[in-house]
């Protein structure tokens, strides 16, 4: 019995990887994946980026006590 990874069963991606294959070439294909896999990084450190605060930017946990008046 085969497995399904989610809507592509593995007949499915055979024939996927034969089409890539034949229009992009056996040179152009290890490319193509760096390329794609370099495009998901970068994707995933930017989403993570939003939720963390950079290292840069102060914060403003100032206390009601640490005001400094003249």
């Amino acid at each position: 019995m085969l497995t399904t990874f989610g809507f592509l069963s593995p007949t499915t991606a055979v024939i996927v990887l034969v089409i890539a294959l034949v229009i992009f070439g056996p040179g152009k294909l290890p490319d193509i994946g760096k390329y794609l896999g370099n495009g998901i990084k970068e994707f995933k450190t930017a989403t993570n980026d939003e939720v963390k605060p950079h290292k840069d930017e102060p914060t403003n946990n100032l206390n009601a006590n640490d005001s400094k008046t003249a």
